[in-house]
């Protein structure tokens, strides 16, 4: 039987590299703005969910709409543009494409910015209801590792990389007894946001399977 689990806490993360950086975007903010925030619109942002960044490198600075009724904010710079959300669950997976198909799709049109290759990153921290966090851990650490001292082991990591697909497994940061799983993975500028999430939720999936968890939904 898999050991149930709770994910407390989540988020979601896209980052977007433009193919060529549009020093334009700079000069017309002000109207690049309300392109963004008028596709927005049914996500209910208000003008005081917009922020404007001057100060920094060049390469930070752009501006930011945030969604508060979906823990969500999307930053647009002159090279890259980053998507963030906090408490994702997969029930509101077609919201979230949604937000992002309409803020892009509004962003690329009157910019004419091509989009690049797309970094998506989901983190979620997972508390075990019966084991502890080591039981769940220590199955991916080598034995060898383990042994190097005889006091008794109080966290460990796993991080494995591949060229377009990283995963992390650790010790959750903050929860008590929780377990950290970060999944990331490159995709290219012709996928979907749709593509993208269904390869997310396999991803997860496959690794919920292999920690030997479920999630418990009731």
């Amino acid at each position: 039987m898999p050991e149930l689990v709770t994910i407390p806490t989540s988020y979601f993360e896209l980052v977007v590299d433009y193919v060529h950086p549009n020093l334009k975007i700079s000069a017309d903010r002000a109207t690049v703005i309300q392109v963004v925030f008028d596709a927005l619109k049914p996500w209910n942002p208000t003008i005081d969910d917009i922020e404007v960044i001057s100060a920094g490198k060049i390469s930070e600075q752009g501006f930011t709409v945030k969604l508060p009724l979906r823990s969500a904010s999307f930053f647009f710079g002159l090279a890259m543009c980053r998507f963030t959300q906090d408490a994702v669950t997969w029930d509101s997976a077609e919201d979230t494409i949604n937000i992002l198909n309409s803020a892009f799709t509004a962003f690329s049109a009157y910019t004419g910015v091509v989009l690049g290759d797309k970094r998506a990153a989901i983190g979620i921290h997972l508390q075990p209801q019966k084991l502890t966090f080591l039981d769940l851990l220590k199955p991916f650490l080598h034995p060898s590792l383990i042994a190097l001292d005889a006091a008794p082991l109080r966290t460990g990591a796993v991080i494995l990389k591949w060229e377009k697909r990283k995963v992390t497994l650790d010790g959750s940061a903050v929860l008590a007894n929780g377990v950290f799983l970060k999944i990331e993975r490159t995709f290219e500028n012709n996928q979907t946001h749709s593509e993208i999430a269904d390869q997310l939720k396999t991803d997860e999936d496959e690794l919920l399977k292999l920690l030997g968890v479920e999630e418990d939904r009731k």
